[in-house]
Formats: C-alpha cells, structure tokens, sequence
C-alpha cells in the first residue's frame, strides 16, 4: 500500500483539521485488508444467525438508484471541502500562500483526478478566496440542502442492511457536526470536570467552573 493516505492523515492530525472521510477511506482500506479475519469473523457471526441483510423492506429501486447518486454527490463534496481545508492548513503554516481555486484547475488539466467537479471548486473560489469552507458556497450549500435527504435515506437503509458505507456516513456526520452552532461537546467538558476537575465554561456566563459532582451524586441519593 502506497503512503499517501497515510501521509494525508497524519498531516490532519498534526493540523487539527478534521477530515473524518479521508481517515474513513484509510480505515477502510485497513479492514480491506483483513481478509482472512474477516473469513472468521463472518463463520462466527452466521452461526450464532446474523446474516449478511439485516432488513427486507421494500426498496423502489429506481429511487434507490437516484439516492445513491445524490449521496455519493453530496459526500463527494465534503471530501473535497476536508481534502482543501487540509491544503489550505499546510499552507498557512510553511507560508506557501497557495491559491485553492489554481490548484483545483491545475488538477484538472493535468491530475488523476480531472473531474468536472474540480472547474465548480474553482469557481467556488473565485467567488471567494477565502471561502472557510466549501460546505458554505452559496451553490454548493444548495446542492447539499437538496440532496441531503437522499442522503439520509441511504445511510439509513445501509445501516438497516448491516452494509458497512464509511466514507458516506463519516461524510454525513461532518456536514451535520459542521452546520450545527452548538455540539454536545459539552457533556465531555463535564465529564473531563468530574474524573479530573479541568473545570468547564458556560453559555449563559463568563468564566470558568468546577461543579462538586460527587456531592451532587451522594445528594441525590438521599
């Protein structure tokens, strides 16, 4: 196996960028590879009865087909808006003063790649060079409003069906954690404040805080 996944996401955790659907891809390249565990694992699971489909509802298939389509769009888009924000990361740090919409034509005329897909990511930067993310351009956040609902209803039926989909549910996952302004990250605030007392901050006031957790349990037993 070549290392350039590797490579890419060791540099999104020396960065902090997420990019949970690159990592998805790598992982899945991983269990790819565990062929022979796999084999077992599978011998394991069927004898004590649990199949390879887990749901036999109905599927229009027709239906299926267009979801699918809009799903892999739409997860496709949060790749490369991770893949960017990686780029664009690298380049602050070393001061390469990269240019995202350049490198997107650059890649199309002579990458891989070559998508068609890559001339809208140039466009999206010329719209505006410095765009937080792709998630955010007016055009593709509108693609992903129209086609997120496809694109739940695969993930749904993939996870109804016990097939495993890593990169587009890693890829539904960061668009819903992005587009949110508040996350339940701050259970584990409380959680860190309770075993370790690193205190938490508060949305209704400054400050830091530290909550006597083990005398509220002993309270509330009484």
């Amino acid at each position: 196996m070549k290392g350039t996944g590797k490579w890419t996401v060791q540099q999104a955790a020396e960065l902090s960028v997420p990019a949970p659907t690159i990592e998805a891809s790598l992982d899945a390249r991983f269990l790819s590879g565990l062929k022979d565990e796999r084999v077992e694992a599978a011998k394991v699971f069927k004898s004590g009865g649990f199949g390879d489909i887990l749901t036999d509802q109905p599927v229009d298939k027709q239906q299926l087909i267009d979801d699918v389509r809009k799903a892999l769009y739409a997860s496709k888009i949060c790749s490369y808006a991770q893949g960017m924000n990686l780029i664009r990361a690298k380049s602050n740090e070393k001061g390469w003063d990269l240019k995202l919409g350049e490198l997107a034509r650059i890649w199309k005329g002579g990458c891989i790649i070559r998508a068609i897909f890559l001339g809208r990511i140039k466009q999206a930067y010329d719209r505006n060079p410095n765009l937080a993310n792709l998630l955010v351009d007016p055009e593709f956040a509108k693609e992903i409003i129209d086609r997120q609902s496809a694109w739940r209803r695969v993930v749904c039926l993939a996870i109804n069906s016990g097939i495993s989909t890593p990169g587009m549910s890693a890829s539904l996952a960061y668009f819903d954690t992005y587009r949110r302004e508040s996350l339940p990250a701050n259970l584990v605030q409380a959680q860190r404040d309770y075993f370790g007392a690193h205190t938490y901050e508060r949305v209704d006031m400054e400050g830091s805080y530290h909550t006597e957790w083990f005398k509220l349990a002993k309270q509330s037993r009484i």
